[in-house]
């Protein structure tokens, strides 16, 4: 998947005429989507085409539990076209993006849902609003938030890594813990893989790691107790605690352009944004969100030795 050609002003004029709507409008699921069910599924491919030599692969892992619904929103009503147009002024070039929607297998119908790569606006529109926000989640302060982990490690086929032995991005947003295992049971279930045994996070973490560089974005500060410190020792410095859920485009697109070292720092992103027109207190935020792992890039802006990245 991941053809068709990107359209900033007509993915804008998709969000803009939803702005006003409810959730409930945009997102008119009552049960998993038939094309979002992942059971049997084989691979979503990010394949290079002519209009697309050199496609990147985007992963969305989106938390759509009772605490965290309002991101799929942010980006339904407003703020996903600025993901794209971030990348593009960036010089990140052919990117495809993937969304997946998460719960928890314990006490969701849909905890795990998943969309195709795509480069157009319609076509990457259409997998966000098929979105079911069944907005439940157990209450036990955990998330199958490894579902997806285990679906884009061995179920995706991506051009980038394959031809190039490049990885692409994998986001996922959420506020509360993983689980410190993969179920055997809940694979079969869910997925229709046969495991021999359950398999440990940090080995899922490593084996994610292979084709796509990832991270774990908190919402806010407020929620950073709950959850920073497991998600820290899983992935290590690509946990990100934003300043308000609004930036979480900003911050992605900038992770990515930094990572590619399409922007060369974050005084260049600062500068981006601000002539974007974004207010100074949000390029303050999405700055002060991307400073400890812009340096260990060396890219912070301030002389910084750089470090040696985490392996995810």
């Amino acid at each position: 998947m991941g053809y068709g050609n990107y359209s900033y002003e007509a993915h804008q004029e998709l969000t803009s005429q939803r702005a006003q709507r409810s959730r409930e409008e945009v997102f008119q699921q009552t049960s998993v989507h038939p094309l979002l069910n992942p059971h049997g599924v084989r691979f979503r491919e990010s394949r290079d085409s002519p209009e697309h030599p050199i496609s990147l692969p985007i992963i969305f892992a989106l938390d759509v539990t009772g605490s965290m619904g309002t991101i799929p929103e942010i980006l339904a009503k407003q703020e996903l076209p600025n993901f794209m147009r971030s990348l593009q002024q960036a010089g990140v070039k052919d990117p495809q993006v993937l969304f997946m929607f998460v719960g928890d297998a314990l006490s969701d119908r849909g905890p795990l849902q998943v969309g195709q790569f795509e480069s157009s606006a319609s076509d990457i529109d259409r997998w966000l609003t098929w979105a079911w926000l069944e907005g439940c989640g157990g209450g036990n302060r955990y998330e199958s938030y490894d579902l997806a982990m285990y679906f884009a490690a061995r179920h995706t086929d991506t051009d980038h890594y394959r031809k190039r032995q490049r990885r692409g991005y994998f986001f996922m947003t959420g506020d509360e813990l993983p689980y410190p295992k993969v179920s055997r049971n809940q694979v079969r279930l869910l997925i229709g893989d046969e495991l021999k045994k359950d398999l440990p996070l940090e080995e899922l973490a490593e084996e994610l790691a292979g084709s796509y560089h990832s991270f774990f974005l908190i919402p806010d500060p407020g929620r950073v107790n709950g959850c920073a410190k497991a998600w820290q020792k899983v992935m290590g410095d690509h946990v990100l605690t934003l300043g308000d859920p609004t930036d979480t485009c900003l911050v992605a697109a900038a992770l990515v352009a930094l990572t590619e070292g399409s922007l060369a720092d974050l005084n260049e992103l600062g500068r981006q944004l601000t002539d974007q027109g974004y207010a100074r207190s949000q390029v303050a935020r999405v700055v002060s969100a991307l400073t400890p792992y812009a340096a260990t890039l060396g890219r912070d802006g301030h002389g910084s030795v750089p470090l040696q990245p985490a392996a995810w």
